[in-house]
Parts: C-alpha cells; sequence; structure tokens
C-alpha cells in the first residue's frame, strides 16, 4: 500500500493575513477620510452650526407671524391693522399720504 505524502507550503499560512491585512487597512482609511470619518467631522461641524443659524432665523420669523395672526384672529382687531391689510391687498392710498414702497418683512 502507497500513501502519498505532500509537503506543506509556505503559502498556506499567509493566505488569512494576506486577505485580514487589505480589509484592516480599508477600514482605516475610511475612519479617517470617509463620509463619517475624522476629517469629515469638522465639515459637519460647520454646517451644523449654519443650519442652527437659519434653524433661529425661521424660529423668531415664525413667533412674529404667529403674533400678527393672533392680533387678527382673536377677535380685537386693532384698527390699524385693518386699516394696513386693507392698503396693501387694494394697494391704494389717500391722496394726502406719503406712500414708500420696498420689502415687506412682516
Amino acid at each position: 500500500m502507497r500513501t502519498k505524502q505532500r509537503r506543506k507550503s509556505w503559502f498556506t499560512p499567509l493566505i488569512v493575513p494576506a486577505i485580514t491585512l487589505p480589509c484592516l487597512a480599508y477600514f482605516a482609511a475610511q475612519s479617517q477620510t470617509g463620509r463619517y470619518g475624522l476629517e469629515a467631522s469638522e465639515e459637519m461641524k460647520i454646517e451644523l452650526a449654519s443650519k442652527t443659524k437659519s434653524y433661529n432665523d425661521l424660529v423668531l420669523t415664525r413667533k412674529a407671524l404667529e403674533q400678527r395672526v393672533k392680533l387678527l384672529s382673536d377677535g380685537t382687531l386693532e384698527r390699524d391693522m385693518i386699516d394696513e391689510r386693507a392698503r396693501r391687498a387694494l394697494n391704494m392710498s389717500n391722496e394726502n399720504e406719503i406712500t414708500i414702497l420696498g420689502n415687506w418683512k412682516g
């Protein structure tokens, strides 16, 4: 009876490290330069500050609009408010008044 014996190859123990090392290198590079990496976190902080500022501006605008709506809807309409709305809607003024046209930021 014959048996075949094989010599162990020097290449076989290197297969697992050869696959593992490129994977580790990829993940290390992505943690540094990827979309959510260390370099992108600074850009995200700047963008967050910008968005927070615009959000705060919108909140102030909304509060001002809510105040105007409250003046119009609670049953105690102010005479000046009614006059302002009517003039703006009709685009009219009296002969003895000076009208200043501009962007309205109510």
